[in-house]
């Protein structure tokens, strides 16, 4: 029985850390534009393969 209030303790301690960590983050405006972080992943893979392609061409011009 101790455990199971142990558990039921701990849950809650976790459920209410959760809370105020979410709570926290809104009032600092994390939550502000969630989609901008997968579109700089999706630009900076783009802008890394238009220089590879832009190396390759300058280097085919040169030989």
């Amino acid at each position: 029985m101790t455990l199971t209030w142990i558990a039921i303790i701990a849950s809650l301690l976790m459920g209410a850390g959760a809370a105020l960590i979410f709570i926290f983050a809104a009032k600092r405006d994390y939550f502000r534009d969630i989609e901008e972080a997968k579109y700089q992943v999706f630009w900076s893979d783009i802008e890394e393969l238009v220089n590879e392609v832009e190396e390759e061409e300058s280097n085919e011009r040169k030989t």
